[in-house]
């Protein structure tokens, strides 16, 4: 039998329904093992046995009586530290968050999976108002990457990574406003999916506005599946989510990718640096494709690099969220974070309205161009996991971490689709991961090429040695 923490989540569900194992067994052995791994990997920012035990308690006992109360019901969930949730505070991995502020509200995802029985192992650790793609807070420090200590998993959903990586719970919800399901999903040797804008609803509304995704991580495609069958219901409180489709993205998972359309972009055409390794092994990942009876040929969209528009957007961001804190506020704020509120006080009406047009077009030009194939292939990050607490690799001094993930926020921009999907490793054994993007709305057929891929490579059962 699969040891329990590697248990996917489709398993736990069928084990409730044998009675081979129990929501209570296994909610008590996920955080015994927190408890004894943590110390090292900083995933967790939030542990509260006793909500925990009691969610996992309830559950039981709804299987017992064969009444399970959803899709999820008894499976352990880590809650993103930018995700509010009823009963536990927000910190958002900053010291200017008042630990003591109400929390009487759940986010939609959190909500709806109250409402199918999932339990709650805590809450994860994110880099400070998720601002970078790295995962240290002044908060709650460094949080490292099970694949290797020394390395940073990835962010801003990097807690989310690094749990999933460690076998704490096989589930977690993820936010992505440039890259941050996608960063540590690549780094972490794990699924992730930012899913078409507004596919999942969330509220409070994020201060990147419609650059900001919600989505699932796994360590499998089928348990995503399964997890955005979930989080994709409605929500009237945020007035951006689609209507509802009623999908299920677990039916048909299977189908496969014959006769798909596959653009390899290895560098989006204006992508000056790439690693050797990961371009290597993502070269040779791509031939996948074609064996498994897709059409795949070298084509680049016909964008240009986005930027420095994505830069003043995303600085603009950050900017309406803490330029209006008091000084002494703002020196407890991460000293590269102060840099970008100090920064965005320069940009401009005009520059904000500029770069809203040049989106626009950028949209366009992409949307144009998936009108001839199915998906877009990348590189998912142009990096292996780097050093950690640094923010770059190319710089250790440096603040930005746009110039190593290239690939990840022009799909912020589109809204469209895009996983990052385990395709394996540098010769010193850290996680790569290729990208691949869907057309606008079309969720459900990049799970069928990223489950086509993930079976055919067969890495999902690959774990970190010693965890």
């Amino acid at each position: 039998m699969t040891e329990l923490h590697w248990m996917t989540a489709t398993q736990l569900v069928a084990a409730y329904r044998e009675k081979s194992t129990s929501p209570v067994e296994v909610a008590e052995y996920l955080l015994g093992r927190i408890e004894a791994l943590d110390s090292s990997v900083n995933a967790m920012c939030l542990i509260d046995h006793e909500a925990t035990m009691g969610q996992a308690a309830a559950s039981e006992e709804r299987w017992m009586r064969g009444e399970p109360q959803g899709l999820l019901d008894g499976v352990p969930v880590a809650i993103k530290d930018l995700v509010v949730s009823k009963g536990w505070p927000t910190m958002r991995g900053s010291n200017t968050v008042d630990r003591n502020q109400p929390c009487e509200d759940d986010a939609p995802s959190v909500a709806r999976l109250r409402e199918h029985g999932a339990v709650f192992i805590g809450k994860s650790t994110s880099p400070e108002f998720g601002w970078k793609g790295t995962n240290d807070s002044p908060l709650t420090g460094v949080t490292r990457n099970p694949w290797n200590l020394s390395k940073t998993p990835g962010g801003s959903s990097g807690g989310a990574g690094a749990a999933l990586a460690a076998g704490y719970c096989p589930l977690a919800i993820g936010t992505d406003a440039g890259g941050s399901i996608r960063i540590p999903a690549s780094f972490c040797s794990v699924f992730g999916l930012k899913p078409t804008f507004g596919r999942v609803a969330a509220w409070p509304a994020s201060p990147f506005t419609t650059l900001a995704h919600a989505g699932p991580m796994a360590r499998t495609v089928a348990d995503s599946a399964l997890f955005l069958n979930v989080i994709s219901e409605p929500d009237t409180r945020d007035w951006y989510q689609q209507p509802f489709a009623q999908v299920d993205y677990c039916w048909n998972l299977a189908k496969g990718i014959r006769g798909a359309k596959v653009a390899f972009s290895p560098r989006l055409g204006w992508v000056e640096r790439v690693d050797p390794e990961v371009e290597a092994v993502v070269a040779k990942a791509v031939t996948r494709f074609s064996e498994l009876g897709a059409h795949v040929e070298l084509a680049d969209p016909p964008t240009r690099d986005p930027s420095a528009f994505f830069r003043v957007l995303y600085f603009s961001g950050a900017g309406f969220l803490l330029d209006e804190y008091p000084p002494e506020k703002l020196d407890l704020l991460d000293p590269n974070l102060r840099l970008v509120v100090e920064e965005s006080r320069a940009i401009t009406r005009r520059d904000f309205q500029q770069a809203t047009a040049d989106r626009a077009a950028y949209g366009a030009s992409m949307k144009a161009f998936m009108t001839a194939y199915d998906f877009l292939v990348t590189p998912m990050i142009a990096v292996p996991p780097f050093d950690t607490p640094h923010v770059t690799p190319f710089d250790p001094q440096g603040t930005l971490w746009m110039e190593w993930t290239p690939f990840t926020y022009p799909f912020n921009l589109t809204q469209q689709p895009a996983a990052s999907v385990p395709c394996g490793f540098t010769d010193s054994g850290l996680p790569i991961g290729i990208q691949i993007v869907g057309r606008h709305g079309d969720d459900a057929r990049v799970l069928q090429a990223a489950h086509a891929l993930e079976q055919f490579l067969g890495l999902a059962e690959r774990h970190p040695e010693g965890y």
